[in-house]
């Protein structure tokens, strides 16, 4: 086994959460070692940018760490060390101007696209001095604070010792950019608590009629309302073959799967029309004249064509109802029986992962002090919207603070 001149800090991951660490602590005069099992960096960082480069949001403060949950209060310290603010500030430095869309979220202005901030950024890196190794494989803990490292073309297996280790591995989604959560189980037998990865930001599967899905195939539905339970998200969806996809979908996968584990029957519920007051819903539908069909007069009066009559056929009563306020009420309480979420590898983001339990105020795995924890390897999730990533850098840049601040205090 070879050794490598070891590093003060070793991060092993080389996503948003390990590189904004790495750029601190570079900053601070720390001598830094980033290893990537992957030929390239920032792999999920640009397959993320694909749909939209959303790189965080402009909601206001308490609200923006109110998006983490069960997280929140922690979130709050995390977005102070490294704040939207702060993100377009870096991004900036970079050479990235980027604007407000109307719906908060944050993105580079249309001439950037993800590869260009990724390009600046790594150069930026190297400029600092920071040693960037791509295919190089953790493989574990080794004594005396060491870490087993593999090189993925020659095989070799290398030991370094740093004084202090970051890991940034990411989730379990998206295995094809390197998030496999493969470094769960490596953790679980240090004696690390983790808590199992599920999928976040996911669609939803409803068991369709063969009918429904050759007739409506996938298609959008606009602004609409979709609720779990006390929970309302407004947007787009889109329906697919297997269920549904879309912004309010994912907003609710954490409602969704909660009601999934305990075993009972999940709904979503639809309203077609959020934007129409109660009272003037029920006067347009209490126009409809006698002979015309429901489908025609929802496709005048309310602009709700295809593929909305089918959708309350497939979900609706066998029999259409002829009272206009059942007809209000499935417009708006449309019940979608959930019959699961879609696998793991297909989501946005993973829940699991190490437990909050497990490391300290600093990030700082209790089991193996001087190992620190950053980015979807932690056991948060978050909306998309620009929350995803800031989470990822903000733990990233706390994680840093944690690494200078164990430094310190260790004398190393």
């Amino acid at each position: 086994m070879q050794r490598l001149t070891s590093p003060t800090v070793a991060i092993i991951g080389g996503g948003p959460a390990g590189l904004l660490a790495a750029q601190h602590l570079t900053e601070a005069g720390y001598r830094v070692q980033v290893f990537e099992a992957q030929a390239t960096l920032g792999r999920k960082f640009l397959v993320a940018g694909h749909g939209g480069f959303n790189l965080t949001n402009a909601e206001e403060g308490t609200q923006f760490a109110a998006r983490y949950g069960a997280q929140a209060q922690d979130f709050t310290r995390y977005l102070q060390a490294f704040s939207p603010a702060h993100l377009r500030a870096w991004a900036a430095e970079l050479g990235i101007s980027t604007f407000v869309g109307t719906s908060g979220r944050v993105f580079p202005e249309p001439e950037h696209k993800p590869a260009h901030l990724l390009r600046a950024w790594l150069e930026r890196l190297r400029n600092l001095g920071v040693e960037l190794h791509t295919r190089h494989r953790w493989l574990g803990f080794a004594p005396d604070n060491g870490l087993r490292i593999r090189h993925e073309v020659t095989g070799e297996e290398l030991l370094i010792r740093p004084d202090a280790t970051l890991l940034a591995l990411g989730g379990a989604s998206w295995a094809k950019t390197g998030s496999d959560g493969q470094w769960l189980p490596v953790l679980e037998a240090a004696g690390v608590h983790c808590v199992p990865f599920a999928p976040s930001n996911c669609g939803a599967e409803v068991a369709w009629s063969a009918y429904f899905r050759e007739k409506v195939g996938r298609q959008p539905l606009k602004n609409v309302a979709l609720s779990c339970g006390p929970h309302t998200v407004r947007g787009e969806i889109l329906l697919t073959d297997y269920g549904l996809e879309g912004t309010p979908v994912y907003a609710l996968t954490p409602h969704l799967r909660a009601v999934l584990a305990v075993g009972t029957p999940a709904f979503l519920h639809l309203n077609l029309k959020p934007d129409l007051p109660p009272r003037q819903l029920t006067e347009k539908l209490s126009r409809r004249r006698a002979g015309k069909s429901w489908a025609a007069f929802l496709a005048d009066a309310l602009r709700l064509r295809q593929p909305v009559p089918t959708l309350l056929r497939e979900l609706g009563p066998a029999v259409f109802p002829a009272d206009a306020s059942l007809v209000e009420k499935l417009l708006t309480q449309l019940p979608i029986p959930v019959a699961g979420l879609r696998p793991l590898d297909e989501a946005i983001s993973t829940a699991g992962g190490v437990a909050w339990a497990a490391v300290n105020n600093h990030l700082m795995l209790r089991s193996r002090p001087g190992t620190f924890v950053a980015g979807e390897m932690l056991d948060w999730e978050a909306p998309t919207g620009g929350y995803l990533l800031q989470g990822c850098f903000s733990t990233g840049a706390w994680a840093a603070q944690g690494i200078r601040h164990w430094l310190a205090e260790t004398g190393r």
